[in-house]
Formats: structure tokens, C-alpha cells, sequence
């Protein structure tokens, strides 16, 4: 994910394996920013559980995981639910 260079490279450049733990002493001050505001990375990792990271991949993967809300675009919007009672969609095309 490109919002996170800074902390992508840093993941990519630490010794593993790495705790939970080691990661928020390490980098828990860098700051991430999203889309819809900014946190930091041991805000981040603080929200999922305790683990033993064996590469980066799996440190980015906790982090992707950690993020609030503020890393989504509009709350709970798909553009594949149902139409609701009431609104009517494109007509469709038959081939």
C-alpha cells in the first residue's frame, strides 16, 4: 500500500524475527498518513493481537490490519450491494 512507504521501508529493513512489541519500541512514533486523518504505527500494531513476526510481509500485514477507519474511503459503502426498496438502478443491457 503506497500510503505507507516510510513505514514500509522501515519493516523491510529490521531484523526478524520481530514481537509486536519490538515494532511499536522501534517505529510505534511514526506517523501513518491515510486519507481520512493520520495515525501512528504502535496505534497501529497496539490494536491487533501480540505476535512473533517472522519477515516484513507479516509485520505490513498487522499493520494493514490495524489501521483505523481513517485508512477507508466512504464508511460502509460497496458499489456491489443491492439496490434498497425505492432506488432503481441501471437498466440493463442485453448482448
Amino acid at each position: 500500500m503506497r500510503l505507507f512507504t516510510d513505514a514500509n521501508e522501515k519493516l523491510d529493513a529490521h531484523n526478524y524475527p520481530a514481537t509486536t512489541e519490538d515494532l511499536i519500541e522501534a517505529y510505534g512514533d511514526l506517523e501513518l498518513d491515510l486519507p481520512n486523518g493520520s495515525e501512528t504505527v504502535g496505534e497501529a500494531l497496539r490494536s491487533v493481537p501480540d505476535e512473533v513476526f517472522s519477515d516484513a510481509d507479516d509485520a505490513r500485514y498487522a499493520l494493514y490490519s490495524g489501521v483505523s477507519s481513517k485508512a477507508i474511503g466512504r464508511k460502509f459503502y460497496s458499489d456491489r450491494d443491492p439496490y434498497a426498496v425505492g432506488e432503481f438502478g441501471p437498466e440493463q443491457v442485453s448482448f
